[in-house]
């Protein structure tokens, strides 16, 4: 399995404290892994007030909560509030899958993660969204720095098989796989 996927911030030494914002558990399993087996300390982030509705993002934060026993994890959780969410996304509602509304909906998620980081002093953090073979590595690292600048951890978990690491995991573990990105306009 190759492990090398993204890059250091800020310094060489290991282990970093990296806050890793994570929004489902098959995801993480797959990001997880691969950072802690580098020598990194994991503390893992689940905010996303964008998954619609309620009881789907309760599976989601389950299968999370199952991860984080699995490889031995801290896990905060932030309050579910979708009124953040849609405050600044509903606008964006006729946009097209991986348009303007799912970069909102990555900087909200990104900015709160990176607060969070400087609050429980992290050394950097990162994001789960790569591992996805739907989404935009590209725009998520963008998104990235320019909120955390060189404190963002700029990767593409989904290379060297990452996304396939990733499902294997949730098949051992029998996590619950969602089938679509989470938003209610993503559910059309």
């Amino acid at each position: 399995m190759a492990l090398c996927c993204y890059i250091i911030p800020l310094k060489e030494a290991y282990p970093l404290k990296i806050v890793l914002h994570i929004c489902c558990g098959v995801c993480a399993a797959g990001v997880v892994e691969r950072l802690a087996h580098d020598g990194n300390r994991i503390v893992g982030f689940f905010y996303n007030p964008n998954i619609h509705p309620e009881e789907e993002y309760k599976r989601r934060l389950e299968a999370t909560y199952k991860v984080a026993r699995e490889l031995d994890f801290p896990l905060e959780v932030a309050p579910y509030i979708p009124e953040e969410w849609f405050r600044e996304a509903s606008s964006l509602k006729d946009e097209p899958e991986c348009g303007r509304r799912c970069e909102v909906c990555f900087r909200i998620r990104l900015k709160k993660t990176y607060l969070y980081m400087l609050d429980c002093g992290g050394d950097a953090f990162a994001t789960t969204l790569t591992i996805s073979p739907h989404k935009s590595a590209q725009v998520i690292n963008q998104v990235g720095q320019e909120i955390g600048g060189d404190r963002f951890m700029v990767g593409d978990f989904k290379k060297g098989e990452g996304f396939k690491r990733a499902c294997e995991l949730a098949k051992q573990w029998h996590l619950y796989r969602q089938n679509y990105c989470g938003c209610i306009y993503s559910l059309r």
